[in-house]
């Protein structure tokens, strides 16, 4: 772009710093696009409703929902996309691994019960998960399957009780509980 002066020149680069949305502003933008997107698809998902008032009804519910919610939908911590969007791909494979542990897991309680050999006890143990997301979904699974229940989850720390506690280390019976889990998890949101 050609300027006929200098100051012409500095108030057209004053005019684009100033325009430029400021990185907080722009994910705060994506973070409420999202949310909304999010809060439309569950809408019309259970909803059912296809005509012209039951999508504007759902459009506007998830805007203002949105509006008031987008800061707890998405961590402003969570500021890269990685952190909060998983791979489809990898996340169904994900879903049919958790059915699996989920059987395997029933038998094996069925088992123990039947033999009376329990050893419940509480566990500690550290996650290597990143996202505040996949370590949610993580402590989740942990609870889904039978013979192990998610207490507490502070940031990468969590508080399991295992029905089937065989050692006293913290490390060994945290790659027990949560081993093949957390590295499916890993490369869902890596």
């Amino acid at each position: 772009m050609k300027f006929r002066n200098k100051k012409q020149e500095a108030l057209h680069r004053n005019f684009r710093q100033n325009t430029r949305l400021k990185p907080q502003i722009l994910w705060s933008v994506i973070r409420f696009i999202i949310t909304a997107a999010a809060l439309f698809t569950v809408w019309l998902v259970f909803s059912f409703k296809w005509d012209a008032f039951g999508i504007l009804a759902g459009l506007a519910g998830a805007l203002c929902i949105s509006s008031l919610t987008f800061n707890q939908f998405i961590a402003e911590h969570e500021a890269s996309l990685n952190s909060f969007m998983p791979r489809p791909h990898r996340l169904l494979l994900f879903f049919f691994v958790l059915v699996f542990f989920l059987y395997s897991s029933s038998i094996k309680m069925l088992i123990t019960i039947i033999r009376g050999k329990a050893s419940p006890k509480v566990v500690h143990f550290r996650t290597r998960l990143h996202s505040d997301l996949a370590r949610m979904v993580l402590s989740n699974s942990i609870t889904f399957t039978p013979g192990t229940i998610t207490l507490d989850l502070n940031d990468d720390h969590l508080t399991v009780h295992w029905f089937f506690c065989n050692t006293h280390h913290a490390k060994a019976a945290g790659e027990t509980v949560k081993g093949r889990m957390e590295k499916f998890l890993r490369k869902v949101w890596n």
